[in-house]
């Protein structure tokens, strides 16, 4: 497998105290099966679609409990210069970069208007085996209140083309590697509908091959559902929230509806 260019959403993972009760959870949602844990990582434990890994729970860390969040990693060459990048665009590093074993380099970062996220230095791991098939990563958008703060860091720090959406009624931004024809990271102004105490965060988007079946399963076992199901022309989708507090919205790309929005460049 090739690695993923710099700046490409290239893996998921995220926390949660109760370990069985997530593989439940995802199991029966996005029919996704876990592989050992890996007791000298945290008790790391890769999900996998189709034998593929598409994303990785864990155990929080001592004194991490608390709401569980998905976390998005970006492929870099260099987390060490990207992580520095960070810091010279006025985001935050979390977490200086780690090298995990033969697997690669991790770091975790926030940006200036609080979305948290990961940075990924490829080794043994190149990160998602399987994407935009059910199952699978599909997408992921950055939620925030400072649109333009969030927008300049991330072409401050990744070599992004921006693209901003045409349309009076919504503040959405695309950014897109090597040309317009590549978009890879969405970005939405969270507006009134969010409670004030709701900070930045990043949308992970989960491809199904039917949203509202998996809206239901979600729901019968223990999910809120925050809006949808709706079809756009993107897709059908609909935002969760699962069991243990982590935000998630699972999407059906090949049920689509209108046509799509013009964009003009940013």
């Amino acid at each position: 497998m090739t690695e993923f260019p710099e700046g490409t959403p290239c893996w998921a993972d995220a926390m949660f105290s109760d370990l069985e009760g997530a593989k439940s959870f995802y199991g029966e949602v996005l029919g996704w099966t876990f592989g050992e844990s890996a007791s000298e990582y945290g008790d790391y434990t890769q999900a996998y679609s189709d034998g593929k890994a598409v994303a990785a729970i864990v155990p929080p860390m001592p004194g991490a409990e608390g709401q569980s969040a998905w976390c998005l990693y970006f492929a870099s060459p260099d987390a060490a210069a990207t992580t520095e990048k960070v810091k010279a665009a006025g985001g935050q590093v979390l977490m200086e970069p780690m090298q995990v074993g033969a697997f690669g380099t991790m770091a975790l970062a926030r940006e200036p208007s609080g979305a948290a996220f990961g940075v990924w230095q490829p080794g043994g791991h190149k990160g998602f085996e399987k994407r935009g098939e059910p199952g699978a990563y599909a997408w992921a958008e950055v939620f925030t209140r400072d649109p333009g703060t969030a927008d300049a860091f991330l072409s401050e720090v990744f070599p992004y083309q921006a693209q901003k959406m045409a349309d009076e009624h919504v503040d959405f931004m695309v950014f897109s590697l090597g040309g317009k024809d590549n978009p890879v990271l969405g970005r939405m102004r969270m507006g009134e509908e969010f409670p004030p105490e709701v900070p930045s965060y990043i949308n992970v988007y989960f491809a199904t091959d039917d949203c509202d079946a998996a809206v239901k399963r979600a729901v019968d076992h223990g999910a809120i559902l925050r809006f949808g199901p709706m079809t756009s022309p993107f897709g059908r989708f609909a935002a969760l929230t699962d069991p243990q507090g982590a935000h998630f919205t699972v999407i059906d790309m090949s049920t689509t509806e209108g046509g799509m929005p013009p964009m003009a460049d940013a």
